[in-house]
């Protein structure tokens, strides 16, 4: 939960590094979010829900995949590679990577 918590905490953090455990733990967590937000949306017939919830989860999501990257050594402008279909598998491999060593930027 203190992944969870540290996400929104750095919802615009874009300079400081997520380590892997916080970023999947944190994904996780987004993930039941989502489904459950999905499950409320169809009980009550509100889809756009959903769509808000998307929106709402955009900029913290893209700033703790590029603090991820940060932490795995890569640049941030590999994000961008999530526009193709090979690109996302490319993407994911980067997620899973090691932490580089540390250079001296906050692991948030």
């Amino acid at each position: 939960m203190a992944e969870f918590k540290a996400f929104w905490q750095n919802y615009v953090n874009f300079s400081d590094r997520t380590d892997r455990r916080g970023y999947w733990m944190a994904f996780l967590f987004l993930i039941i979010a989502a489904f459950i937000v999905g499950l409320i949306a169809g009980i009550t017939g509100i889809a756009a829900l959903s769509t808000i919830w998307s929106l709402v989860i955009l900029i913290p999501t893209l700033a703790m995949g590029i603090r991820r990257l940060r932490d795995a050594g890569k640049h941030w402008a590999w994000i961008l590679i999530n526009f193709t279909v090979i690109g996302v598998i490319v993407y994911i491999i980067f997620l899973c990577l090691p932490s580089v060593p540390d250079d001296g930027t906050p692991v948030v």
